[in-house]
């Protein structure tokens, strides 16, 4: 079986391709890299994902196998920016988390951090794709063959990442404006921080459980039923609910209202946030999927903005060779100047507290000011189950019969940097494109209203259903 990493590391089902035969075959792909290269150090984390220390001590001891001293946290889990931050802060060579992110509870996963901080680019990944053999061969240290031996050590990551909170941001200033918050950790790595940051904050889903209850740790809206009713029912004592995913990478919000509050808006609000309170006017990056009001926010900053594929990989890449107000994506990736180049649902939060605290704001106010600056609008995404088949076969077909309607829609422009994306001559658009890390087929649409966004949604379907 071939191995490959997906648009954010590798991803399998658990004791299905997800085994430690195949763990195995990739932590040798990547030890071998590591030698080739002459990299010696490497920190290795877990999310709260079933397997997490076994599969961390296995990789640890393949890496241990071929001489690579390698950093372990002494705190248990930890979320993916944790081990991004340990990596450059412990000036090592690569960090790797084990775990699958937003997938459902039966997968695990593999993803790889370089030297600065945030995802290995793909090229990197590339070589180690290409090293990865048909069958582990080497042997497996234990953790105790590797301590005696000098190649291992336990540092918390928790402590570090919990630092540089504090040197980064006026917690006091956001303590003390009342600020209500709702936490739903989604039982995911996040839940230790936002529990010693914010003792008051009402928390849920913040217990070590892999089974995620059945619920796949996407902290969008349908996966948020829970945090939304706790706002909603309870007027008036919650000002904002945050909630992060499984590795605590992505981000998902609500208003005081429990109204969701999309990585779009989001985006927006902290691009408005940098420019006009923190002064910093670089360049603004976003995936291919990030609603175009960042151009037009963006461009009345005089800033440049730069779209890339799909994957914060890509983004990752171009920080490394220039600075940034904000880069991110659609799916709740974000990235933000003065931390990482790496997507931190936590750190991303705590800068739109401190926007609200900052300016006496609610969340509702900010995004209305906002609508004043770019116009109302409105994002959704639907995820299309379907088979490989029909996926190919929808893909095959836009690509030779670009579609000039769908339904009472007429399409303006045809954009293919990453799927297909098609502007109607209304200004709405709707883009298509397959999932990089789960089996599904994405469906993207923008428009003025929910109502409006369905409306497109609907029509797309309408017309794939019928190629």
């Amino acid at each position: 079986m071939k191995i490959k990493f997906g648009t954010d590391g590798w991803r399998a089902i658990i004791a299905k391709d997800y085994t430690e035969e195949n763990l195995r075959r990739v932590a040798e792909g990547t030890a071998q890299y590591m030698k080739d290269q002459g990299l010696t150090k490497a920190v290795i984390g877990y999310d709260c994902r079933f397997g997490g220390e076994r599969f961390t001590n296995i990789t640890a001891g393949v890496l241990g196998a071929y001489g690579i001293h390698v950093i372990l946290s002494s705190q248990g889990f930890s979320s993916t920016p944790m081990v991004s931050l340990a990596v450059k802060e412990f000036a090592l060579d690569l960090g790797i988390v084990i775990t699958a992110s937003h997938n459902p509870p039966s997968y695990n996963g593999y993803k790889l951090k370089s030297s600065y901080g945030g995802p290995s680019i793909p090229s990197e990944i590339e070589a180690v794709e290409n090293r990865i053999p048909d069958k582990a061969g080497i042997e497996v240290l234990s953790l105790e063959e590797m301590e005696s031996k000098g190649l291992l050590e336990y540092r918390s990551l928790e402590d570090l990442y919990l630092e540089k909170i504090k040197n980064s941001f006026d917690l006091d200033l956001i303590r003390n404006s009342g600020l209500k918050i709702a936490y739903d950790a989604m039982y995911g790595a996040g839940q230790n921080i936002i529990r010693k940051l914010f003792p008051k904050a009402e928390l849920l889903h913040c217990e070590f459980n892999p089974s995620f209850l059945g619920q796949a740790p996407e902290p969008i809206d349908r996966n948020l039923g829970e945090l939304s009713s706790l706002i909603t029912s309870n007027p008036g004592k919650f000002d904002v609910g945050l909630a992060n995913d499984g590795d605590a990478d992505r981000i998902g919000m609500y208003d005081e209202k429990g109204k969701f509050v999309d990585s779009h808006h989001l985006l927006l609000l902290l691009l408005q946030y940098m420019v006009e309170y923190k002064n910093v006017k670089d360049r603004v990056i976003i995936t291919f999927s990030v609603t175009d009001k960042m151009k037009k926010l963006a461009e009345s900053y005089g800033l440049e903005v730069e779209i890339t594929k799909i994957g914060f990989k890509y983004i990752a890449q171009r920080m490394q060779e220039v600075e940034i107000v904000v880069a991110g994506e659609e799916s709740g990736g974000i990235a933000i100047s003065g931390h990482i180049p790496e997507r931190d649902g936590i750190w991303i939060g705590l800068v739109i507290f401190e926007f609200m605290a900052k300016s006496g704001q609610s969340l509702t106010q900010l995004v209305d000011n906002l609508y004043k600056k770019v116009g109302a609008f409105t994002c959704d995404r639907d995820d299309l189950h379907i088979s490989e088949s029909q996926k190919t076969n929808i893909l095959n077909h836009l690509k030779d019969n670009t579609p000039e309607k769908f339904g009472e829609y007429s399409v303006e422009k045809v954009e293919t940097l990453d799927g297909y994306k098609f502007t109607f001559d209304n200004g709405d658009w709707t883009m298509i494109r397959p999932s990089g890390t789960e089996p599904v087929l994405r469906v993207y649409a923008q428009s003025e209203s929910p109502e409006k966004v369905r409306k497109v949604l609907d029509a797309v379907h309408k017309t794939l259903n019928a190629l």
